[in-house]
Formats: structure tokens, sequence, C-alpha cells
């Protein structure tokens, strides 16, 4: 499928082309590698959890905060 036949398709067909793009993409997730900063990334994040700098906010609030960010 070439970028001129995906311009073409409806939003409904481009969602079910990246869905089946994702459904393929996690049966072969196994041969996937992270780059080495999404490590790196994690373990900052754990880091800051373990030592109090950091929290976890409930997802409702997050996305609430993020809507109120928005223009």
């Amino acid at each position: 499928m070439t970028v001129i036949e995906i311009e073409k398709l409806s939003v409904t067909e481009k969602i079910q082309v990246m869905e089946s793009l994702w459904d393929s993409l996690c049966t072969d997730a196994d041969n996937i590698n992270s780059p080495a900063w999404h490590s790196e990334v994690l373990q900052q994040r754990e880091e800051m959890l373990n030592d109090g700098t950091d929290t976890f906010i409930d997802w409702n609030d997050a996305k609430k905060d993020i809507r109120n960010q928005l223009p």
C-alpha cells in the first residue's frame, strides 16, 4: 500500500489499517528491541519513585491535566 492509497482511505479504514499493523507488531514483539534510552528513562523514573521525588497519579486526573494544558 502506498501513501497515495492510504490518503484515499476513510478515517474508519485508516484506523482498521493501524489496528492491523499494531496486531502484527504485537505478535512479533519478542523480535522488536527497544532503544537503550528506553531502559535508561525507566530506570530513572523507578529511582525517582523509590526516593520519593515522583509519584503516580490517577489516569483520569492525568487526562484532565493534559486537556487543561491544551489551548
